[in-house]
């Protein structure tokens, strides 16, 4: 029944980088970011799609950006056996918590669509993304009533020694558009650009499309994992909700 419910409300429904924190230093886009935050919260958070091209638009050299790929030796591990050991944990406020191997991710229906990435610091590339919508996985744990959001737990660190972190409403998670992505241009997603998975919000800006997700953890309030904010950079003084 709470499946069901969950599905049902889905019909209504990391730009970071090294140089000096430059995201922090652009208040301009901070003061640009909150007038127009509720507006396309409301308009694209839920039911506004993202613009979808053609593969011939697709560019083949996706740009590196945000910090490195983590370093550790689970992850180097990982790295070198095709990521067959890793596992998705989804938990948190869920009445089956499950931890999914990429195969059983594959099993999920898939996406692929080329959409266009906009970074917060002014650029933009196309890149066609691959992977299970979002609303799929996260219906199959079947969220408890009290969960409000998703966090995503990255394996990257950042430059302050903390593990990158994001969140989106439910109601954002759920947006057909939404995917976790496991190939990049018809191609496995490869470590430079997060895999073996990575969440990939085309309505949003960049920096809520977070790389090398270990968990996805569903809770009632975001506000006491990190600096409370509900993502990195947020804790650094970005809006949470980053529509565009």
């Amino acid at each position: 029944m709470k499946r069901s419910i969950f599905l049902a409300s889905l019909g209504l429904t990391g730009c970071g980088y090294h140089l000096g924190n430059k995201l922090t230093e652009t208040g301009w886009i901070h003061k640009t970011l909150g007038i127009v935050q509720p507006l396309n919260h409301a308009l694209i958070g839920t039911q506004g799609m993202a613009r979808v091209y053609p593969d011939s638009a697709v560019n083949r050299n996706f740009r590196v950006n945000g910090f490195d790929p983590p370093n550790t030796a689970q992850y180097n591990t990982w790295v070198g056996d095709d990521y067959r050991g890793y596992r998705l944990i989804v938990d948190g406020m869920v009445e089956r918590p499950q931890a999914y191997s990429l195969a059983e991710l594959r099993a999920f229906p898939q996406l692929n669509q080329a959409t266009r990435h906009d970074c917060v610091e002014g650029w933009s590339v196309i890149g066609k993304f691959g992977g299970p919508r979002l609303r799929d996985v996260l219906a199959s744990v079947v969220p408890k009533s009290g969960a409000r959001y998703a966090v995503f737990h990255c394996m990257d660190t950042t430059d302050d020694g903390s593990h990158y972190y994001e969140s989106l409403g439910l109601h954002e998670a759920a947006h057909p558009q939404t995917v976790l992505a496991l190939e990049l241009n018809d191609a496995p997603l490869d470590a430079a650009h997060g895999a073996p998975v990575r969440l990939r919000v085309p309505t949003q800006l960049g920096y809520k499309s977070a790389k090398w997700v270990r968990r996805i953890e569903l809770v009632a309030s975001f506000g006491n994992i990190g600096g409370g904010k509900g993502g990195y950079w947020e804790d650094n003084g970005y809006e949470w909700y980053a529509g565009i």
